[in-house]
């Protein structure tokens, strides 16, 4: 299985010590070297440095492909999206609406920090995706609250 990831989920997941979550739902996690570069850069929330992690791959950026389609992203999110085509990604893990539009206008899977803590609560990888979404915001990360109750039905909290 082929899957990228943006930065904003490493972020998230990283700031409540869930990025282990990944490989145990997907296995590798491709990233772009923006992505690695964005997540380094530091910040409130400790990310790890990822190149020294086994379970993620890096991978060196091309030229863009769909570069008016990919216009509106930031560099990050552009050379993920274009990798990902590039790859036939089976899922491309990205929380900004904007991205996630365009990752699907190009035919790819989205799911995003949301459908990983789902996803994880449902493999019992978690107590509670209700917890996990609270501590996330307790860091910062925002996510819409008409969304985390919808999703947070679908799972005994």
């Amino acid at each position: 299985m082929i899957v990228f990831s943006n930065t904003t989920p490493i972020i998230a997941l990283s700031s409540i010590n869930c990025l282990h979550l990944l490989p145990k739902l997907f296995g590798e996690i491709h990233l772009v070297t923006e992505v690695i570069d964005e997540c380094s850069v530091g910040g409130s929330i400790f990310v790890p440095k990822l190149l020294e992690i086994e379970w993620i791959k890096p991978v060196q950026s091309s030229p863009i492909q769909h570069s008016s389609v990919l216009l509106e992203l930031d560099k990050g999110e552009k050379h993920t999206l274009d990798m990902a085509s590039k790859f036939q990604a089976d899922w491309v893990i990205i929380d900004e609406k904007i991205g996630r539009n365009m990752a699907e206008y190009l035919g790819l899977h989205v799911t995003g920090t949301l459908g990983i803590l789902l996803k994880a609560k449902q493999q019992s990888l978690i107590p509670s995706f209700v917890d996990s979404v609270k501590a996330m915001q307790n860091q910062g990360i925002y996510f819409q609250e008409a969304l985390i109750q919808k999703l947070a039905q679908t799972v005994a909290k």
